[in-house]
Parts: C-alpha cells; structure tokens; sequence
C-alpha cells in the first residue's frame, strides 16, 4: 500500500482552465484532466524556466515526485494538443499560495491574497467578480499557505 499523497503548493489558480480544438463540438472529444499539481509543474519548469530541484522546493515535493509529476503533465499537453482532445485543469490535492478574481463585467484580473477583500474591480467598478480559487473548492484551506518557501 502506497502513503497518502502530500498537499502540493501552487502559486495560484490557472486563469484559464478550459481548452479545446476550435470547431469541433465537446460531444466529439476525449477528454484530457491535467491536475491542478501537474499545471503548477509546467508553469514552473516550461514557462519560468526553473530546474527541477527549485520547482520541488517551491511546490514543498521532492525532486522525485516533481519529476513525475512533469512527466505526467508534458503526456497530457502532447495528447491534447496531438490527438485533439479537451484539456481541462482541475482537481489534485493543493493548496494555492494567492488568488485571482476576476471581473465579469470587464475581465480585469486582480491578484490577492486570502486575507484581502476587494469589494469592486478597480478597473471598472463592477461588483460582479468571481473569486478563481474559489471555482476550484479552494479559499479558507489555503490561508496558511500564502508565504514563499517551505513552511
């Protein structure tokens, strides 16, 4: 019997989370779930460019397990993007170190901590925001987790 998989840090919510080939229903597409973990993985490594120790140690994993993790979500992105299938981010068990909201009205995103409020969007004054890490289940789990570097 394998040990309990570890909570895995991330920075936080994708501001997207749904992709898709253009022109083709949902209906006619196999579907790709990209963890919330192995997003982080590639945001870390392919976008930032950090070596596998330092993305580890920001994700509070171990090298190994990062590894993995990478190797998982590089297959995943390949079969999306190769076999044209519908990529969703979701799921994995995190916790985000921030937040985005989002303005329904204008698009503005704003990116806080868990501790801050925002009442309106800055942008344009709208009321109407959507809380992203909240769209995931996450928001009061991950107050602990807002500081960089291992806790």
């Amino acid at each position: 019997m394998s040990r309990p998989k570890k909570d895995r840090i991330v920075h936080q919510p994708p501001l997207y989370a749904d992709f898709k080939p253009a022109g083709v229903p949902n209906s006619l597409l196999k579907e790709e779930l990209l963890e919330l973990d192995e997003f982080e993985a590639l945001r870390l490594t392919d976008y930032l460019g950090k070596d596998h120790i330092e993305a580890a140690e920001e994700m509070e994993i171990s090298r190994p397990t990062f590894t993995r993790l990478i190797e998982s979500a590089r297959k995943k992105v390949a079969s999306f993007i190769i076999e044209g299938r519908h990529l969703q981010i979701e799921g994995g068990q995190v916790h985000f170190r921030g937040n985005v909201l989002k303005c329904r009205d204008c698009g503005h995103m704003i990116a806080i901590g868990f501790g801050k409020k925002i009442a309106a969007c800055p942008a344009c004054g709208s009321i109407n925001l959507i809380d992203l890490a909240g769209g995931f289940g996450h928001g009061a789990c991950c107050r602990g987790h807002g500081r960089q570097g291992r806790r």
